[in-house]
């Protein structure tokens, strides 16, 4: 029996360190092909007399492991690639009175320029007690991160708007159409009927601290540092929510909706298939249930569809194989790519739940036509400098909201067997 051994995991590199990007796509496509080598030989010991090897099962898992870090590894440096420095030199196209004013905002609490520019154009913000809109290269740049930090935002559709709410109307049923001869009477055609779909938005908030060497730093970019402080908490809740959110007081998820089988789906409810097993993948050709959820989905759809499942579940879908032996889950084909599961993108997303009976931790689907992500304009920053002397916390507050727009779009596919 051939013995491999797992890669050991990345290691951490000390600040000022680099690790080229090339060399870490090498490492983790090197990991790949150990991978597939020691899953190949427990799947020839599964075919033989005596079953897997323990020593083998346990190596395929290691490595399963360190493909997930080093995958992980390669995220964080893609990003911290893209990602631009704090510092101020060349951060700024042109002069902005309002990114001035709240710069000084910021630094010292005073607010006397924000307060003219309120006077002037009675947009900018709302006085101490409700904090002030941040410039708009400041919301751009949020808005950039989450769209790279959050998984669901980066495939779905993004809308913004100045109201609280986004109603967006739908065809419940279109006019009357037939075939009429050519000198026949032209019967009059019913009307449609429309309903409308409602996205409310919903305020999420942040509270990065700074010290006061950082604030009296001028060379530290304050539009910047808030951006990369705010990122991760804002796409971790949005994450969750867009997933799972109840609606209340938080943005609808895709998996609250009302779910029946595919057999009896109707608008409103999210169709699923099962794998008729509980708690699992089927023994036996697992893949083909995938096959059955790709063309669950109507052509139009999977042109732009993408599968949508946590780590873990895709640490299972990545030792399948089709019938010719082909593994079903491809690593990327380059840098900042997305790894693929029969030839369509793989998004993780850990707020999906993991394999359980009667759960659904794998969805499909063309999210940008199913899933809509409604912003409010404006980010709103309140800097309070007395409940946690001596840091200065800068309460920043943005509403979102979000919601299944097309019922057509998306499938799941559920752990169970009804």
């Amino acid at each position: 029996m051939t013995t491999l051994h797992a890669p050991r995991p990345p290691e951490t590199k000390a600040a000022g360190d680099t690790l080229d990007l090339k060399d870490a796509f090498g490492e983790f496509m090197t990991t790949f092909e150990a991978f597939k080598d020691s899953n190949d030989e427990r799947l020839a010991q599964l075919e033989g007399r005596f079953g897997a090897d323990v020593v083998t099962s346990e190596q395929v898992d290691r490595i399963s492991r360190a493909l997930d870090e080093q995958k992980r590894l390669l995220d964080g440096l893609s990003l911290k690639r893209v990602r631009p420095t704090l510092g101020r030199d060349g951060a700024r196209t042109g002069p902005s009175e309002h990114k001035d004013a709240f710069d000084v905002y910021m630094r010292s609490g005073d607010d006397r320029q924000l307060r003219a520019l309120d006077t002037k154009a009675m947009s900018y913000g709302s006085g101490q007690d409700g904090g002030y809109l941040v410039p708009s290269e400041t919301e751009t740049e949020i808005g950039r991160r989450l769209s790279v930090f959050s998984p669901i935002r980066s495939i779905a559709s993004v809308r913004q708007v100045s109201a609280a709410v986004l109603k967006k109307p739908f065809t419940v049923t279109g006019p009357a159409v037939g075939w009429v001869a050519e000198t026949a009477t032209r019967p009059q055609t019913a009307s449609p009927v429309l309903a409308e779909l409602q996205f409310p938005t919903m305020e999420l908030y942040a509270m990065p601290a700074a010290t006061a060497s950082l604030l009296e730093d001028s060379v530290v970019d304050l539009d910047q540092w808030i951006a990369s402080e705010v990122e991760a908490a804002f796409a971790e809740q949005e994450g969750m929510a867009f997933v799972n959110g109840s609606g209340v007081n938080k943005p609808k998820g895709f998996l609250d909706y009302n779910k029946v089988a595919e057999a009896s789906w109707a608008w409103g409810d999210i169709g699923y298939l099962v794998t008729g097993v509980s708690g699992a993948l089927p023994a036996s050709s697992p893949s083909d249930i995938l096959v059955d959820t790709v063309y669950a989905l109507k052509a139009g759809y999977r042109q732009n569809a993408n599968w949508v499942m946590n780590r873990k579940t895709q640490a299972t879908i990545r030792k399948l194989k089709d019938a010719d032996g082909n593994y079903l889950w491809q690593p990327p084909s380059a840098l900042g790519q997305r790894a693929m599961l029969m030839g369509f993108p793989l998004v993780e997303a850990e707020d999906m739940p993991d394999g359980a009976a009667n759960s659904t931790p794998i969805a499909f689907g063309d999210f940008a036509r199913g899933y809509l992500v409604v912003d409010r304009t404006g980010v709103r920053v309140l800097r309070d400098p007395y409940s946690a002397k001596p840091y200065v916390l800068f309460y920043t507050t943005k509403r979102v909201g979000g919601g299944v727009q097309d019922f057509s779009a998306i499938k799941l596919l559920k752990y169970g067997t009804a």
